[in-house]
């Protein structure tokens, strides 16, 4: 037997190898995503178990600063890499519980990172192989994008008519790098970010009003208290129109290099 066969024979096949590798991301994120919902822990993240948590989170904070931070990053990475509902909480509650000249940063961190890696999963798994069998549809669609890949990123960042999964996504079928996929994520959620991180940040008397007036009706209602002492902090009033209207502005700000471009070739002698 040749040394080249013997290197051959053992193991896995070399086709069977790359599959498992190219699968196995994929089929672990969609385990964690299908325990995380079929554990209900997505449920956790809500202003309530924030809010009734507050003297208990702040007190570990000031204990453990580095240590708090860090599990909220964490916390924020796997959020995102799973896609579970409550990224708006989470960074009102970076804002909340850290400040947000803190709180931002550390959700820019996380959220990118978190991106990154379902970026990285569904560029390996399937983005790839979905390109190549495509029809010639995608593959213009593909180059277009990719001429101008981080005006378009940025664009999709700023505005907040897209789903965060999908802008996660949709990248990774239309060849972005990831170097520009990473600088495009981060520095495209850094407004969103640090405008509810900020507002976040003054919700702390808002959230103890409500924690005082919730004590109060347990305290009256105690065989009813679930039913009768609901725990309610409207952050939907912070999603102004006219906030919108300003992510909106600054995502066609994002686009003018895109079009001086276009306009250029079109006007070129």
């Amino acid at each position: 037997m040749t040394s080249e066969t013997q290197a051959k024979s053992p193991g896995q096949p070399p086709a069977a190898g790359a599959s498992l590798r190219r699968w196995l991301p994929l089929a672990l994120l969609g385990g964690l995503m299908a325990l995380a919902f079929g554990m209900g822990w997505h449920e956790y993240l809500s202003f309530k178990t924030i809010g009734l948590n507050y003297a208990a989170l702040k007190g570990f904070i000031s204990a453990n600063l580095v240590v708090a931070l860090l599990l909220y990053v964490l916390a924020y990475i796997a959020v995102v890499a799973l896609s579970l509902p409550g990224g708006l909480i989470m960074t009102l509650a970076g804002g909340l519980l850290f400040g947000w000249q803190i709180g931002a940063p550390a959700t820019v961190v996380g959220a990118t990172i978190g991106a990154t890696i379902i970026f990285l999963i569904a560029k390996t798994s399937f983005g790839e192989a979905l390109a190549a069998k495509a029809g010639p549809w995608l593959g213009k669609l593909r180059e277009g994008f990719h001429e101008n890949a981080l005006s378009y990123l940025l664009f999709l960042r700023l505005v907040p008519a897209f789903p965060f999964v999908v802008v996660n996504l949709a990248p990774a079928l239309l060849g972005v790098p990831l170097r520009t996929y990473v600088i495009g994520t981060l520095l495209g959620i850094i407004p969103g970010t640090t405008a509810f991180s900020f507002a976040g940040a003054g919700l702390g008397s808002v959230v103890e009003a409500q924690n005082a007036a919730h004590a109060a009706c347990v305290a009256a209602n105690p065989g009813t208290a679930e039913a009768s002492c609901p725990y309610t902090i409207d952050t939907s009033a912070l999603v102004t129109k006219e906030l919108l209207i300003a992510f909106a502005l600054l995502g066609v700000v994002a686009l003018i290099p895109v079009a001086i471009k276009k306009w250029s070739s079109r006007n070129a002698v």
